[in-house]
Protein backbone atom coordinates (compact mmCIF):
# COMPACT_ATOMS: atom_id res chain seq x y z
CA UNK A 1 0.00 0.00 0.00
CA UNK A 2 0.99 3.31 -0.52
CA UNK A 3 0.22 7.49 0.60
CA UNK A 4 1.65 10.58 0.32
CA UNK A 5 2.56 13.24 2.71
CA UNK A 6 0.15 16.61 2.06
CA UNK A 7 3.01 18.72 2.72
CA UNK A 8 5.92 17.46 0.62
CA UNK A 9 3.61 15.05 -1.85
CA UNK A 10 6.62 12.58 -1.09
CA UNK A 11 4.95 9.12 -1.77
CA UNK A 12 5.67 6.06 1.29
CA UNK A 13 4.91 2.45 1.05
CA UNK A 14 4.04 1.23 4.01
CA UNK A 15 2.05 -2.35 5.46
CA UNK A 16 -0.80 -3.32 7.60
CA UNK A 17 1.60 -3.02 10.84
CA UNK A 18 2.47 0.29 9.97
CA UNK A 19 -1.35 1.26 10.10
CA UNK A 20 -2.01 -0.22 12.95
CA UNK A 21 0.78 1.36 15.30
CA UNK A 22 -1.43 4.51 15.77
CA UNK A 23 -4.23 3.91 13.82
CA UNK A 24 -3.16 5.80 10.46
CA UNK A 25 -1.73 8.13 12.04
CA UNK A 26 1.92 9.04 10.65
CA UNK A 27 4.84 11.19 10.30
CA UNK A 28 6.74 12.17 7.15
CA UNK A 29 10.45 11.00 7.49
CA UNK A 30 11.20 14.55 5.08
CA UNK A 31 9.43 17.01 6.24
CA UNK A 32 8.25 15.84 9.67
CA UNK A 33 4.57 16.40 9.14
CA UNK A 34 2.18 14.53 11.28
CA UNK A 35 -0.98 13.38 8.98
CA UNK A 36 -3.18 10.80 8.23
CA UNK A 37 -1.97 8.20 6.12
CA UNK A 38 -5.92 7.02 5.27
CA UNK A 39 -6.80 9.88 3.41
CA UNK A 40 -4.15 9.38 0.57
CA UNK A 41 -4.38 5.15 1.02
CA UNK A 42 -3.85 3.01 -2.57
CA UNK A 43 -3.09 -0.47 -3.22
CA UNK A 44 -1.21 0.55 -6.14
CA UNK A 45 0.56 3.71 -8.09
CA UNK A 46 -1.29 5.33 -10.83
CA UNK A 47 0.41 5.61 -14.38
CA UNK A 48 3.65 7.77 -14.17
CA UNK A 49 3.67 10.72 -14.55
CA UNK A 50 1.59 11.96 -11.50
CA UNK A 51 1.34 14.51 -8.97
CA UNK A 52 -1.30 13.78 -6.54
CA UNK A 53 -2.65 10.35 -5.20
CA UNK A 54 -6.41 10.38 -5.42
CA UNK A 55 -8.29 11.02 -2.06
CA UNK A 56 -9.82 8.77 -0.58
CA UNK A 57 -12.95 9.68 0.10
CA UNK A 58 -14.67 8.82 4.03
CA UNK A 59 -18.13 7.60 4.46
CA UNK A 60 -20.58 7.62 6.98
CA UNK A 61 -21.71 4.49 7.06
CA UNK A 62 -19.51 1.56 7.92
CA UNK A 63 -19.06 -0.64 4.81
CA UNK A 64 -19.95 -4.55 5.38
CA UNK A 65 -17.32 -6.85 4.58
CA UNK A 66 -19.33 -10.74 3.21
CA UNK A 67 -16.04 -12.46 2.13
CA UNK A 68 -15.32 -13.92 4.86
CA UNK A 69 -11.98 -16.52 5.60
CA UNK A 70 -12.29 -17.93 8.22
CA UNK A 71 -14.92 -18.19 10.96
CA UNK A 72 -14.68 -20.46 14.40
CA UNK A 73 -17.20 -22.93 15.03
CA UNK A 74 -19.44 -22.72 18.37
CA UNK A 75 -18.54 -24.26 21.53
CA UNK A 76 -20.61 -27.64 22.23
CA UNK A 77 -23.12 -27.22 24.24
CA UNK A 78 -22.56 -28.47 28.30
CA UNK A 79 -24.10 -32.11 29.26
CA UNK A 80 -24.59 -33.74 32.75
CA UNK A 81 -24.06 -36.73 33.95
CA UNK A 82 -22.82 -39.98 32.47
CA UNK A 83 -23.70 -38.07 29.16
CA UNK A 84 -20.98 -35.52 30.17
CA UNK A 85 -18.61 -38.60 30.54
CA UNK A 86 -19.34 -39.97 27.53
CA UNK A 87 -19.03 -36.58 25.56
CA UNK A 88 -15.73 -35.96 27.25
CA UNK A 89 -14.13 -39.11 26.57
CA UNK A 90 -15.59 -39.10 22.49
CA UNK A 91 -13.83 -35.04 22.50
CA UNK A 92 -10.88 -37.12 23.72
CA UNK A 93 -9.98 -39.17 20.69
CA UNK A 94 -8.68 -37.53 17.72
CA UNK A 95 -10.29 -38.84 14.94
CA UNK A 96 -7.82 -36.87 12.75
CA UNK A 97 -5.49 -39.53 11.99
CA UNK A 98 -7.65 -42.47 11.81
CA UNK A 99 -8.37 -43.69 7.80
CA UNK A 100 -11.21 -45.41 6.76
CA UNK A 101 -11.97 -47.34 3.51
CA UNK A 102 -14.64 -49.45 2.68
CA UNK A 103 -13.70 -53.47 1.64
CA UNK A 104 -13.79 -53.33 -2.51
CA UNK A 105 -11.25 -50.35 -2.04
CA UNK A 106 -8.85 -52.22 -0.14
CA UNK A 107 -9.08 -54.78 -1.93
CA UNK A 108 -8.36 -52.92 -5.14
CA UNK A 109 -4.99 -50.97 -3.61
CA UNK A 110 -3.61 -54.86 -2.78
CA UNK A 111 -4.60 -55.85 -6.66
CA UNK A 112 -2.79 -52.72 -8.27
CA UNK A 113 0.90 -53.11 -8.15
CA UNK A 114 -0.02 -56.60 -9.42
CA UNK A 115 -2.22 -55.33 -12.10
CA UNK A 116 0.55 -52.63 -12.78
CA UNK A 117 3.49 -55.14 -12.77
CA UNK A 118 1.19 -57.19 -15.18
CA UNK A 119 0.78 -53.75 -18.09
CA UNK A 120 5.10 -53.45 -17.71
CA UNK A 121 5.55 -57.23 -18.53
CA UNK A 122 3.26 -56.69 -21.65
CA UNK A 123 4.77 -53.62 -22.86
CA UNK A 124 7.93 -54.15 -22.06
CA UNK A 125 8.47 -58.21 -22.60
CA UNK A 126 11.98 -58.13 -23.05
CA UNK A 127 14.51 -57.39 -20.69
CA UNK A 128 15.99 -53.85 -19.93
CA UNK A 129 19.52 -55.30 -21.59
CA UNK A 130 17.77 -56.88 -24.73
CA UNK A 131 16.26 -53.74 -25.62
CA UNK A 132 19.15 -51.68 -24.93
CA UNK A 133 22.07 -52.65 -26.98
CA UNK A 134 20.31 -51.34 -30.62
CA UNK A 135 20.46 -48.11 -29.05
CA UNK A 136 23.62 -48.84 -28.21
CA UNK A 137 24.79 -49.62 -31.18
CA UNK A 138 23.05 -46.66 -33.16
CA UNK A 139 24.93 -43.98 -31.06
CA UNK A 140 28.04 -45.79 -31.35
CA UNK A 141 27.60 -45.81 -35.35
CA UNK A 142 26.45 -42.03 -35.04
CA UNK A 143 29.02 -40.94 -33.02
CA UNK A 144 31.72 -42.58 -35.53
CA UNK A 145 30.10 -41.01 -38.47
CA UNK A 146 30.00 -37.89 -36.67
CA UNK A 147 33.57 -37.58 -35.74
CA UNK A 148 34.54 -38.78 -39.74
CA UNK A 149 32.39 -35.76 -40.55
CA UNK A 150 34.02 -33.29 -38.06
CA UNK A 151 37.23 -34.99 -39.29
CA UNK A 152 36.81 -34.59 -43.23
CA UNK A 153 35.84 -30.76 -42.12
CA UNK A 154 38.86 -29.82 -40.82
CA UNK A 155 40.95 -31.93 -42.83
CA UNK A 156 43.66 -29.42 -43.76
CA UNK A 157 44.89 -29.18 -40.12
CA UNK A 158 45.07 -32.91 -39.54
CA UNK A 159 47.03 -33.19 -42.36
CA UNK A 160 49.39 -30.66 -41.69
CA UNK A 161 49.82 -31.61 -37.94
CA UNK A 162 52.92 -34.12 -37.84
CA UNK A 163 51.47 -36.55 -35.31
CA UNK A 164 47.97 -36.91 -37.32
CA UNK A 165 49.21 -36.60 -40.56
CA UNK A 166 51.73 -39.14 -40.48
CA UNK A 167 49.37 -41.31 -39.38
CA UNK A 168 47.20 -40.60 -41.97
CA UNK A 169 49.62 -41.07 -44.66
CA UNK A 170 50.90 -44.50 -43.29
CA UNK A 171 47.28 -45.37 -43.35
CA UNK A 172 46.61 -44.25 -46.92
CA UNK A 173 49.32 -46.28 -48.04
CA UNK A 174 47.88 -49.58 -45.89
CA UNK A 175 44.89 -48.70 -48.04
CA UNK A 176 45.81 -47.73 -51.53
CA UNK A 177 44.17 -44.16 -50.78
CA UNK A 178 45.25 -40.48 -51.68
CA UNK A 179 44.83 -37.59 -49.31
CA UNK A 180 43.88 -34.24 -50.82
CA UNK A 181 46.34 -31.90 -51.51
CA UNK A 182 46.98 -29.46 -48.76
CA UNK A 183 48.32 -25.89 -49.72
CA UNK A 184 51.16 -25.03 -47.32
CA UNK A 185 52.83 -21.96 -49.04
CA UNK A 186 54.97 -21.39 -45.79
CA UNK A 187 56.87 -24.26 -46.34
CA UNK A 188 57.85 -23.65 -50.07
CA UNK A 189 61.49 -22.82 -50.53
CA UNK A 190 63.12 -20.52 -53.42
CA UNK A 191 66.24 -22.30 -54.08
CA UNK A 192 67.42 -20.25 -57.35
CA UNK A 193 66.12 -17.48 -59.74
CA UNK A 194 66.62 -15.86 -62.88
CA UNK A 195 65.08 -13.14 -65.37
CA UNK A 196 66.38 -13.15 -68.89
CA UNK A 197 65.02 -12.03 -72.51
CA UNK A 198 62.23 -14.11 -74.30
CA UNK A 199 63.95 -16.08 -76.65
CA UNK A 200 60.93 -16.30 -78.83
CA UNK A 201 58.52 -13.40 -77.78
CA UNK A 202 59.87 -9.73 -78.19
CA UNK A 203 59.38 -7.60 -75.42
CA UNK A 204 58.89 -10.24 -72.57
CA UNK A 205 60.36 -11.48 -69.84
CA UNK A 206 61.68 -15.31 -69.14
CA UNK A 207 61.55 -16.07 -65.17
CA UNK A 208 62.71 -19.00 -63.56
CA UNK A 209 62.39 -20.29 -60.16
CA UNK A 210 63.59 -23.46 -58.30
CA UNK A 211 61.36 -23.90 -55.83
CA UNK A 212 61.82 -27.33 -52.84
CA UNK A 213 58.45 -28.39 -51.23
CA UNK A 214 60.05 -28.56 -47.37
CA UNK A 215 56.47 -30.29 -45.83
CA UNK A 216 55.98 -33.54 -44.89
CA UNK A 217 53.10 -34.53 -47.53
CA UNK A 218 52.01 -33.27 -51.09
CA UNK A 219 50.51 -29.96 -51.64
CA UNK A 220 49.53 -28.13 -54.78
CA UNK A 221 51.40 -25.75 -56.78
CA UNK A 222 51.06 -21.98 -55.49
CA UNK A 223 49.81 -18.94 -56.69
CA UNK A 224 53.30 -17.28 -57.52
CA UNK A 225 53.36 -12.98 -57.05
CA UNK A 226 55.95 -11.83 -59.30
CA UNK A 227 57.16 -7.87 -58.53
CA UNK A 228 59.13 -5.50 -60.64
CA UNK A 229 61.35 -3.23 -58.47
CA UNK A 230 63.22 0.11 -60.21
CA UNK A 231 66.36 0.97 -58.41
CA UNK A 232 64.76 3.08 -55.57
CA UNK A 233 62.64 0.35 -54.94
CA UNK A 234 59.73 1.57 -56.13
CA UNK A 235 57.27 -0.99 -57.72
CA UNK A 236 56.78 -0.95 -61.56
CA UNK A 237 54.83 -3.67 -62.44
CA UNK A 238 53.52 -6.82 -60.66
CA UNK A 239 51.82 -10.48 -61.87
CA UNK A 240 49.64 -12.75 -60.16
CA UNK A 241 49.74 -15.84 -61.60
CA UNK A 242 47.92 -19.40 -61.22
CA UNK A 243 49.50 -22.79 -61.36
CA UNK A 244 46.92 -22.86 -64.68
CA UNK A 245 48.64 -20.22 -65.89
CA UNK A 246 51.80 -21.67 -65.81
CA UNK A 247 51.62 -24.89 -65.85
CA UNK A 248 49.49 -26.82 -68.98
CA UNK A 249 49.86 -30.42 -67.80
CA UNK A 250 46.99 -31.58 -66.07
CA UNK A 251 48.61 -34.91 -64.30
CA UNK A 252 51.25 -32.29 -62.97
CA UNK A 253 48.64 -30.24 -61.31
CA UNK A 254 46.77 -32.76 -60.09
CA UNK A 255 49.65 -34.88 -58.21
CA UNK A 256 50.97 -31.44 -56.87
CA UNK A 257 54.16 -30.87 -55.53
CA UNK A 258 55.64 -34.41 -53.71
CA UNK A 259 57.00 -33.50 -50.09
CA UNK A 260 61.02 -32.99 -49.90
CA UNK A 261 61.11 -32.56 -54.50
CA UNK A 262 62.21 -29.35 -55.71
CA UNK A 263 61.02 -28.26 -59.19
CA UNK A 264 61.57 -25.42 -61.75
CA UNK A 265 58.70 -22.81 -63.06
CA UNK A 266 58.91 -21.11 -65.57
CA UNK A 267 56.91 -17.60 -65.93
CA UNK A 268 56.21 -15.47 -68.85
CA UNK A 269 55.50 -11.63 -68.07
CA UNK A 270 55.72 -8.35 -70.17
CA UNK A 271 59.11 -6.82 -70.20
CA UNK A 272 58.36 -3.09 -67.96
CA UNK A 273 61.36 -1.55 -69.72
CA UNK A 274 64.91 -0.24 -68.33
CA UNK A 275 62.83 1.04 -65.26
CA UNK A 276 62.99 -3.00 -64.20
CA UNK A 277 66.24 -3.89 -62.52
CA UNK A 278 65.31 -5.99 -59.48
CA UNK A 279 62.44 -8.92 -59.19
CA UNK A 280 60.49 -10.22 -56.30
CA UNK A 281 58.75 -13.79 -56.23
CA UNK A 282 56.31 -14.89 -53.40
CA UNK A 283 54.01 -17.71 -53.24
CA UNK A 284 50.51 -17.89 -51.67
Amino acid sequence: MYTQCPDCLTVFSLDVDVLAQARGHVACGYCGLEFDAMASLAGQLPAEPFRLLPPRVASDQPPSLELAVYRPRPDPPAVAGDDAVTAATESSVDFAQMEFAPRFVREQQARAPARAHRRRRQRHPREPGERRWPWITACIVLSLLLGTQLAWIDRDTLIRNPAVGGWLRNSCKLLRCELPLVAAPQQLRLLASNVQAHPSVPGALMISASVRNQAAFAQPYPIVTIILSNARGQRVAMRRLRPREYLDDDEILQRGMAPGASTVLLFEVQDPGDKAVAFEINFE
